[in-house]
């Protein structure tokens, strides 16, 4: 799985060749190789990883095989311009996942990429709750949702749940 996983990556990097050097050059590549379809959005850049799903564990390691990490929100000005770029490329009502977890320590959320705490927060109403699954899976990853169509809100899921990814560099 994981071969094909990142035969798919590289594949999927070289088609998407068209981003500009100044914006889009992934921070690991050189000039005569491939390029990530980065999006600049405020002072980061994003990949939105949305042409296969994946659990947060191969996501983690997708963004970090491609020299990012799983995107940190830390203000409502970035959660906004993200959300505004999601639903601009139509994918307003799908899952991506972020580097939130509470895997450390139960109900104390960090940002995996950074080992900060969260500070701010963007919780759908009700999270997050670390609902337990009946197959005993407890929800530990933070991801971005527009569930009940109230707009990109978080909630904490089972880190195995496989669902589209953003990165940042």
């Amino acid at each position: 799985m994981t071969t094909n996983l990142l035969f798919l990556s590289l594949l999927l990097t070289s088609i998407f060749q068209w981003c500009s050097p100044e914006t889009c050059t992934s921070p690991s590549a050189s000039s005569s190789s491939w390029s990530m379809p980065f999006v600049k959005l405020g002072q980061k850049r994003y990949y939105v990883g949305h042409f296969f799903k994946a659990n947060w564990y191969k996501s983690q390691q997708y963004c970090r095989y491609h020299g990012m990490q799983l995107a940190s929100i830390e203000s409502k000005e970035e959660n906004d311009v993200l959300e505004k770029y999601v639903n601009e490329i139509g994918l307003g009502s799908d899952h991506f996942w972020t580097s939130g977890t509470d895997q450390g320590e139960e109900g104390n959320f960090i940002w995996f990429s950074t080992g900060k705490p969260i500070t701010f927060t963007n919780w759908n109403a009700g999270e997050p709750n670390n609902f337990k699954y009946e197959n005993g899976e407890e929800e530990h990853c933070l991801e971005l949702w527009n569930r009940d169509a109230k707009g990109l809100k978080w909630n904490d899921t089972p880190c195995s749940f496989e669902t589209f990814f953003v990165c940042e560099a």
